[in-house]
C-alpha cells in the first residue's frame, strides 16, 4: 500500500475527503447484496464460467450476468476470455480479505 493510502486509512473518518468516503460507502453497497455475495463466495476458490454459477445459484444467466458486470465494474471481480467462454475470478486478495473479515465479524 502505497504511503497516502496508508496513511488516509489511519485517519479518523471526518478528516478523509468527502469523494474518498463516497467511493468507500459505494464498495460497500456492492456488498450489500446478498446475490453479489453468493457469486463471491462461489468464486472465493476458483474461477467459473457464467454457467456454472448459474446452476450452483439456480438463478438464470442473465441475472448472473447482471451482477457479475456490476462486480466486474466494482473490480471486484475480473474475467479471463477462452475461445466464446469468459470464466470469472475474484480480482485479488482484497476481495477475499473483505469477504474473510466480515464472515468473522459476524460470527463473533
Amino acid at each position: 500500500m502505497d504511503n497516502q493510502r496508508q496513511e488516509s486509512c489511519q485517519k479518523p473518518a471526518q478528516q478523509l475527503p468527502e469523494e474518498t468516503l463516497t467511493a468507500l460507502a459505494d464498495l460497500y453497497k456492492i456488498f450489500g447484496d446478498s446475490t453479489r455475495l453468493k457469486i463471491l463466495s462461489s468464486l472465493f476458490h476458483q474461477e467459473r464460467g457464467v454457467g456454472e454459477i448459474a446452476r450452483q445459484l439456480g438463478m438464470t444467466l442473465s441475472a448472473i450476468s447482471h451482477q457479475l458486470r456490476v462486480l466486474k465494474q466494482a473490480r471486484l471481480v475480473r474475467a479471463r476470455r477462452d475461445g466464446k467462454m469468459v470464466y470469472y475470478t475474484l480480482a485479488d486478495d482484497h476481495v477475499r480479505t473483505i469477504f474473510a473479515q466480515g464472515l468473522e465479524h459476524i460470527s463473533e
